[in-house]
């Protein structure tokens, strides 16, 4: 099961009495009054009881476990994250030779995920990874890999900020990409990492477009443009770096080395707002190039 966080919120409907009107239940007698407010007290004070309350199987339950991995997951589900955590909880601290176990752990780390706050990520990154390191050959050990790398995924920032949850990202979907290949997240798995790989390359190539709009540094934007092809080829921008880094290279007297990508942007994208412009530097510059040949020729 994949856990997406919905936030919800509950708001009054209450509304003030009309000037000159008694407001509601002034006209009832004070002791009728006491015992409604004291029946609603006991009545809130139960549910509260019920709702955090231990999570326990009824008595004469068959199979103890399985009611409450299925309590467990009936609650997860309709992302009632802390009634799910308890019976959780209780199953593995009552049952923990249970074959629900394992289940319940990453049931467990699914809550906190699915809280969407920062404590919550991390308790669940350290969940998975527990799980990982307990039930390495487990049946769900793709999950479990698929949503630790999740973990990150949702912590990363801005191109503009530190990209620490980033890397992190990176480096837990590669492992998860290599080592499940036949996982049923498989595709989901690689979307994200390529997400996160863009990311990573959007701050790289924020830091490089810096010197090409001040126009004071096309060595230096050059070095990173082609630092980061390097780093990462299926930049889905690139688009971007070629033509810059094209430009920043005949910026710095260099058409021949400019040149080659200029035609991989034309090659490559089908669409791109650098295309027209890239075709007709294409035709310009090899026409230049082959007159200098020429020239030098004779």
């Amino acid at each position: 099961m994949v856990v997406d966080h919905v936030g919800g919120r509950v708001t009054s409907a209450l509304s003030p009495a009309r000037p000159g009107r008694p407001m509601p239940g002034c006209g009832v007698p004070f002791v009728l009054r006491a015992k409604a407010a004291l029946l609603a007290i006991l009545l809130l004070a139960c549910a509260s009881a019920c709702a955090s309350g231990p999570k326990r199987p009824p008595d004469g339950t068959l199979e103890p476990d399985k009611f409450l991995w299925e309590r467990g997951t009936e609650e997860l589900n309709e992302k009632h994250w802390l009634t799910a955590r308890e019976y959780f909880r209780q199953l593995m601290d009552s049952y923990p030779q249970s074959t629900y176990r394992a289940d319940a752990k990453l049931g467990l780390a699914d809550t906190f995920l699915g809280e969407g706050s920062l404590e919550g990520n991390v308790l669940a990154i350290n969940e998975y990874r527990e799980f990982l390191s307990f039930y390495p050959t487990h049946a769900r050990a793709d999950y479990a890999q698929y949503k630790l790398g999740m973990s990150h995924f949702y912590q990363m920032h801005g191109p503009e900020r530190d990209q620490t949850e980033t890397r992190e990202a990176i480096a837990e979907l590669t492992l998860f990409v290599r080592r499940y290949p036949n996982s049923a997240l498989l595709e989901e798995g690689r979307k994200a990492l390529r997400a996160a790989r863009d990311r990573l390359s959007d701050s790289e190539y924020g830091i490089a477009y810096f010197y090409v709009r001040t126009q004071k540094f096309p060595p230096a934007a050059v070095d990173r443009f082609k630092a980061l092809l390097k780093e990462d080829p299926e930049y889905s921008r690139r688009d971007a770096v070629y033509f810059h880094l094209a430009q920043s290279l005949m910026k710095m007297q260099q058409p021949a080395e400019a040149l080659p990508y200029l035609d991989r942007l034309v090659k490559e994208f089908e669409q791109s707002e650098y295309l027209e412009e890239a075709e007709k530097l294409v035709v310009t510059l090899k026409a230049d190039l082959s007159k200098k040949a020429k020239n030098g020729s004779m």
